[in-house]
C-alpha cells in the first residue's frame, strides 16, 4: 500500500506517517508550503523530519511540497472568513488526492485528531472530505493530545515539531466549527476550485535527500 502522508511542521502529522509505516505502508510526504502565510522553517523541518523518519521507520521516504500560499490567498479573498480552515483542509486533501493518482497512491493520511482543531470536528471533517475519490486514513482519530506527545517523543520527532513553532497567518479569529455541507457549497462556488487543486499537484516539486 502507497500511501501519500500530508505532512506539516507540527507534531501530530509525523506519527501519522510514522504509525502507517509501522503497517507496512510505502510512505510518501506532502508538504504543503503556506508561506507567505507561514515563515521559511516549515521546509526545514519537514526535511528533518523526514530523516527522522526514515531512521525510526528503516525505510527510504520521498518528500515533496506543493505550493498552498496562493490557494489561501484566492479563499481568503472569495470567501467568507469563518470557511477559511475548513476550505484549505479542503483544497490541500484535493490536492494531495489529485498527486496521489500520479503517483499510483492508494490513500492520503493525515494527522487528524478528532476535535482538537477547528478543521477536526465531524462536521468539519465530512465537509472537507466532499467530492474526494481517494480514501483518507486518520491513524490518530481516537487518540488525545498527550497520547500523541508520547509517541512523538519516543520516536524522536516531538523535538523537531517543537523547535520553532511557526503559525499560519491567515486563520480567522472565528473559524467554522460545524460546518453544513450545503453551506461548503454555497463557498465553493465563490471558487474555481478544480484550477485550484490542479494548480497545487502540477506544481509539486521533490526536495532531494541531503548529504
Amino acid at each position: 500500500m502507497k500511501v501519500v502522508c500530508l505532512i506539516s511542521g507540527g507534531i501530530d502529522s509525523p506519527v501519522a506517517a510514522y504509525l502507517m509505516a509501522m503497517r507496512g505502508a510505502e510512505i510518501i510526504l506532502l508538504h504543503m508550503d503556506n508561506r507567505p502565510y507561514s515563515d521559511d522553517t516549515g521546509i526545514e523541518k519537514v526535511q528533518d523530519l523526514r530523516d527522522r523518519l526514515e531512521l525510526v521507520t528503516r525505510q527510504a521516504i520521498r518528500l515533496f511540497v506543493a505550493p498552498h500560499g496562493r490557494n489561501q490567498e484566492i479563499i481568503a479573498a472569495s470567501c467568507r472568513k469563518g470557511f477559511q480552515c475548513v476550505l484549505c483542509k479542503r483544497t490541500m486533501l484535493h490536492a494531495a488526492s489529485t498527486f496521489g493518482g500520479k503517483i499510483g497512491a492508494d490513500a492520503i493520511v493525515t494527522g487528524d485528531s478528532l476535535g482538537q482543531v477547528a478543521s477536526q470536528t465531524v462536521q468539519n471533517i465530512r465537509a472537507e472530505g466532499l467530492g474526494l475519490e481517494m480514501p483518507v486514513l486518520r491513524p490518530l482519530i481516537g487518540l488525545d493530545k498527550i497520547e500523541i506527545e508520547n509517541i512523538a517523543k519516543h520516536i524522536g520527532t516531538f523535538e523537531i515539531s517543537t523547535r520553532t513553532p511557526s503559525a499560519c497567518t491567515i486563520v480567522p479569529k472565528r473559524p467554522v466549527t460545524m460546518a453544513r455541507i450545503d453551506m461548503v457549497i454555497d463557498e465553493l462556488k465563490r471558487l474555481d476550485h478544480n484550477e485550484m487543486t490542479a494548480y497545487a499537484a502540477e506544481h509539486v516539486e521533490e526536495i532531494i535527500r541531503r548529504r
